[in-house]
């Protein structure tokens, strides 16, 4: 997941509405129910599940109850995704994109896939890299003391250099109107709405030397970002600074205090070669259906919940399928992105190679938690498609049912862009648990162990009717109407300033005389 909520209300659901500014809805909570529902008692059921499996895969012309209930059932009593969630956070930590322990754990997944008897192949990409360096950053007036930090990708090295700092706010032209910042260091407000490429033309514009952006999460935490949507290094070092250390400074400032401040950068950008890794279950058409979640994470923790809960339900996935639904009427597509958290690079690669192939429906896994809602995105065509899914779960429905709300800022978006029409789950992580997401303290142990097999369940149930519902098109949207659907929703602006819009601008009506 690209960046982070801004708070985090009691009881409530995460659901991102844009990468850039953290806005994120909030909903009600949540209830488990255990998988005896799904039989309910109703004779019968097994008896015509053991006769469905005797005839074959291809018995199924469209979604059949009792497959979707196994699959449900053997995803809720499996543990194995936890498990193997486990292995991958203890024995390679963060799985930055290029690195030693992303490439291993890479080859690992593929390992333990073989051992379920599943195929699954490496598709290799380039992408523009970031290795983190032994960065430092220290006060030096009013007190002097080694700052808390974590730099952002794509910042490139530096000379060690000794500035005032500046507080510019939000970044935002208006926010320099008046200040000498020429040859200091800017204090950049945790929660600005400034896309990073706009701050970061301001600040050189005006002579900054450096950046610190406080963090939007109180105690000590570091949220790691990236500092370049498009890979393109930074021409000056930004800094992730605490909450606490940045507030400070502020506090300072407000009273004439003068705060200088050191920064050294040796971290450096560097092209990367990496690989998503796909599992393909053929299908009795052509018609696709990509279920897709980020392998990556940043490196200062496990990247357990980011995005290690898409990457254990996939693998999840891919084994109660192989069990119960191997052949579909349409062809499933299991992808694990890299490069996700430092600009969507290896859904952007996958994403246009499927040009020219029929795809039904893209559905993201980032961060989902325990299953609250299904989304649509803006495509009302699925709107009912879903809600037909969600009354075929019976007494385990979402309890808040389908959304229809686009967002941008995963793997999706990557997706919407080709035109095809895309999905997202909204689900429930705690949150003085999600609250250490791209943190240090981002690790496995904190990851509920009813999360990764109850997450399958509902996973599992909607990759299954996707796959079999009759009618589904592959008509992809045009660029236009794509265009449309994302101003619809209010993004142009911040897709625009991190670079990623790449439509043509709306031509203006003339002015009636």
């Amino acid at each position: 997941m690209m960046n982070l909520p801004r708070s985090f209300p009691a009881g409530s659901l995460f659901h991102p509405l844009s990468e850039n500014d953290g806005g994120w809805r909030a909903r009600g909570g949540f209830h488990l129910i255990g998988e005896k529902s799904f039989f309910g008692g109703r004779p019968g059921r097994a008896i015509l599940l053991a006769g469905l499996l005797a005839l074959g895969p291809r018995a199924a012309a469209q979604p059949v109850p009792a497959v979707q209930d196994a699959l449900v059932a053997d995803a809720l009593a499996d543990r194995a995704g936890t498990e193997f969630l486990t292995r991958l956070c203890d024995d390679f930590g963060g799985r930055l994109t290029g690195s030693v322990n992303n490439r291993g754990a890479l080859e690992r997944t593929v390992t333990e896939l073989k051992a379920l008897g599943i195929t699954a192949r490496l598709e290799p990409f380039t992408m523009p890299g970031w290795v983190r360096g032994d960065d430092e950053a220290e006060m030096l007036a009013p007190v002097k003391r080694k700052l808390r930090f974590t730099s952002l990708s794509y910042t490139q090295p530096h000379e060690r250099f000794e500035a005032e700092v500046v507080d510019i706010h939000d970044g935002r032209e208006a926010d320099f109107a008046g200040l000498n910042a020429a040859g200091k260091i800017g204090l950049l407000a945790a929660n600005t709405t400034v896309p990073r490429g706009q701050y970061e033309t301001a600040a050189v514009q005006h002579g900054l030397r450096g950046i610190l952006f406080i963090d939007r999460v109180a105690g000590g935490q570091l949220l790691a970002r990236t500092g370049s949507f498009n890979g393109i290094p930074l021409r000056i070092p930004v800094f992730g600074i605490t909450q606490e250390e940045g507030l400070w400074m502020g506090r300072l400032l407000k009273r004439g205090v003068v705060v200088k401040v050191s920064m050294l950068t040796r971290s450096h950008c560097t092209p990367v070669e990496t690989a998503n890794l796909v599992v393909t279950f053929p299908g009795r058409t052509a018609d696709t259906i990509v279920v897709g979640a980020h392998f990556d994470s940043w490196d200062l923790g496990q990247g357990a919940m980011d995005n290690g809960l898409g990457t254990a339900q996939l693998y999840a996935l891919a084994k109660v399928l192989q069990a119960h639904a191997r052949e579909n009427l349409r062809t499933i597509e299991l992808v694990w992105f890299n490069g996700e958290e430092e600009g969507l690079w290896g859904s952007r690669f996958h994403a246009p190679a499927m040009k020219g192939r029929p795809v039904a429906a893209m559905l993201n896994l980032d961060m989902v938690g325990f299953p609250l809602s299904v989304n649509s995105l803006g495509y009302d065509e699925l709107v009912p498609v879903l809600e037909r899914f969600d009354a075929s779960l019976g007494a385990r429905k979402l309890k808040l049912g389908v959304s229809n709300i686009n967002w941008f800022g995963s793997d999706h978006t990557s997706f919407q862009l080709e035109g095809i029409p895309s999905v997202t789950l909204g689900g429930r992580i705690e949150p003085d648990v999600v609250r250490y997401y791209h943190d240090f303290a981002d690790t496995v142990e904190k990851v509920d162990p009813r999360l990764i097999p109850e997450s399958t369940a509902t996973i599992a149930a909607l990759v299954y009717r996707l796959a079999n519902e009759p009618g589904l098109a592959t008509t992809r949207r045009t660029a236009a109407e794509t265009a449309v659907l994302f101003r619809k929703y209010d993004l142009e602006t911040r897709m625009k300033g991190i670079g990623l819009w790449p439509f043509p601008a709306v031509a203006s009506e003339p002015k009636k005389p």
